[in-house]
């Protein structure tokens, strides 16, 4: 009974010895998983974290690392915690800051008393490749401010955001309706500054006079320039980027870019091919006056339109017109000169607009699609609270009229008196300012009976010295009514005409025209105007930048519109039925085309001087 009793089932269940087998069993296969289970992961992590190149399965490789990163040493895991956590500080989002703080200083700058800037450039290009600046984000009060020194002389202009602006439009009204009004989205694709840190070769020290005005050898500095090593950039699309060295590297290919354009004279150098170009589509700004629509007047090539100025000594940044837009927010830019400025002036009109984030907010403040006739024009960028305007001064002291002896009245050029709309563009952020195309007419440059200082009317004055008065009456009231502190003053050079077997009322023509001058020895000589207009400058007070572009225009005879100055189907005069080559223009400039060059350059010095601003702020610090 006993031995039977041993092996009763406890609780009706299996037997004691039963119950221990069944245990090993299940802890052995346990075990076994267990040992799968770990060999299995342990195999999946050596995958994701030492990839193969060669793999056949690069999904595990992209997993983690779908946040990229210009670091070599950064980890696998990094990227994975990036791609999770991408606002962390392990991963900074690329920015290159040019927003200045606002500065409460009023002090004035540093410089000399004569100086102004015609030596200044960049970095090497290819046929395709541009140094890019990136569109940043600054802030609508940002000030521009001077440095600050003891002297009581400002040489050095200053640009300042939300300024009161005299006689500017309102921006906040809605744009007048005009039949012309195009509403089309600019490309908006936005070019960054290549990741490689550019290396600037040695360089010579600058002189203390480089930045006198040029030469007349057409932007050459009086001073010994300094040269810099060639920089390539290529651009990219706007993206991430987690590596805070490549954040630090776009900072110094930046600033040696700065460093470049302040040490490189931007206005010696040649003309390059570049497929990139133009800068807006020929045909897409309705705001092109007809005289220089090329292309819609039948003109048949387009090579004039491929080429960009290259400076020996570095390159000229494309102009990002964006980023423009920014820089000039809550400010009035103006020109004020010929029918040169207006040709500029359409140019730079048509490259925002086409950069603009809304297109159909940039409009004539008057509704107005025809640019003659009128004293002065002026376009909105309503969301930039920034006015782009013109006003027509073509010699830029007052014409006037007489009482001759019959008592009738003859016309005079007043040399002591500003032209008459000075008072309303004095307070303006920017000024452009141009003249000398009319001062080669006849009347003026005969000089008989028409040039007049007071009441006294000279029998006959040379063209030069009635050039130099006029000059001297413009540097006077510059120096007497325009704040440096706020504004920035420029003086655009001569531009370059190229009429061949006559003058442009004489049957002078350059419609057989299709490729730039080659050789500098075909280049005429530096006009003795310009030399006039250089020395007037050096004893202003003012600091005025010289945009020297005389020589560099001399090379461009493909680019006047010659015989496409008007549409085929617009109504001839009779003379111009009979004889049609007989009237051309060789000396404005087809657009897109050559102005588009000068307002690259003016970016570049807009660039140059917001970098001295910035680098005078960090010193203070």
């Amino acid at each position: 009974m006993a031995d039977i009793a041993k092996y009763v089932p406890v609780n009706g269940g299996t037997t004691v010895g039963t119950d221990i087998k069944s245990l090993f069993s299940v802890i052995k296969t346990r075990r076994t998983v267990a040992l799968f289970m770990f060999a299995f992961v342990g195999f999946t992590l050596l995958l994701a974290f030492c990839p193969s190149s060669n793999t056949s399965s690069p999904w595990v490789t992209n997993i983690f690392s779908a946040s990229s990163t210009n670091s070599a040493t950064r980890s696998q895991f990094s990227s994975l915690f990036d791609y999770f956590f991408s606002n962390t500080s392990s991963s900074p989002q690329q920015s290159t800051d040019f927003t200045s703080p606002s500065s409460s200083s009023s002090s004035s700058s540093s410089g000399s008393n004569n100086h102004t800037r015609s030596n200044n450039g960049s970095t090497e290009l290819g046929n395709t490749g541009h140094e890019q600046l990136p569109d940043t984000n600054i802030n609508e009060n940002t000030t521009f401010a001077p440095p600050n020194t003891s002297t009581n002389n400002t040489q050095s202009s200053v640009l300042h955001a939300n300024q009161t602006k005299a006689s500017s439009p309102n921006v906040n009204e809605n744009p007048p309706s005009t039949s012309n009004q195009v509403e089309k989205k600019g490309n908006s694709d936005v070019l960054k500054v290549n990741q490689t840190t550019p290396v600037v070769g040695n360089s010579p020290a600058k002189s203390d006079s480089s930045d006198k005005v040029s030469s007349r050898k057409g932007g050459k500095s009086i001073a010994e320039k300094g040269v810099v090593s060639n920089i390539t950039a290529s651009p990219t699309k706007k993206k991430k980027d987690n590596g805070s060295g490549s954040e630090m590297s776009a900072k110094q290919g930046i600033e040696s870019l700065m460093e470049s354009l302040m040490k490189c004279d931007l206005f010696d150098g040649e003309w390059v091919k570049d497929n990139s170009y133009p800068l807006y589509k020929p045909g897409s700004c309705s705001f092109i006056d007809e005289q220089f629509s090329c292309i819609i007047n039948g003109r048949p090539d387009k090579s004039y339109q491929k080429l960009k100025w290259k400076p020996k000594g570095c390159t000229l940044p494309r102009l990002n017109g964006g980023h423009m837009l920014e820089l000039l927010r809550g400010k009035r830019l103006v020109f004020v000169g010929d029918s040169l400025n207006r040709n500029m002036w359409e140019s730079l009109v048509c490259i925002l607009k086409n950069a603009a984030k809304r297109p159909k907010n940039v409009y004539e403040a008057h509704g107005r699609s025809y640019f003659r006739g009128e004293v002065s024009y002026s376009f909105i960028f309503k969301d930039y609270n920034f006015t782009l305007e013109f006003f027509v001064s073509p010699f830029l002291v007052r014409e006037w009229e007489m009482p001759d002896k019959n008592g009738g009245k003859k016309e005079t050029l007043r040399l002591d008196l500003v032209g008459k709309s000075a008072d309303q563009y004095k307070s303006a952020d920017v000024l452009v300012f141009n003249t000398g195309h009319w001062w080669t007419h006849e009347k003026t440059s005969k000089g008989k009976d028409y040039y007049q200082e007071g009441s006294h009317v000279y029998e006959e004055l040379n063209v030069l010295e009635a050039f130099r008065k006029a000059l001297t009456t413009w540097s006077r009231w510059i120096d007497a009514n325009v704040n440096p502190m706020k504004t920035m003053v420029f003086f655009r050079g001569y531009s370059a005409s190229h009429f061949s077997g006559g003058q442009w009322n004489s049957g002078g023509a350059c419609d057989n025209e299709t490729n730039p001058i080659k050789n500098e020895k075909y280049l005429t000589p530096y006009p003795s105007k310009m030399l006039v207009l250089e020395s007037v400058l050096k004893g202003m007070k003012t600091h005025v930048t010289y945009l020297n572009v005389t020589r560099l225009t001399d090379f461009r005879k493909d680019g006047h519109p010659s015989i496409y100055r008007k549409h085929p189907k617009q109504k001839l005069s009779e003379d111009e039925r009979k004889e049609p080559l007989k009237y051309q223009d060789c000396s404005h400039w087809c657009l897109p085309g050559v102005p588009d060059s000068w307002n690259e350059l003016l970016y570049a010095e807009l660039l140059v001087k917001e970098s001295k601003m910035r680098q005078h702020q960090r010193r203070a610090r």
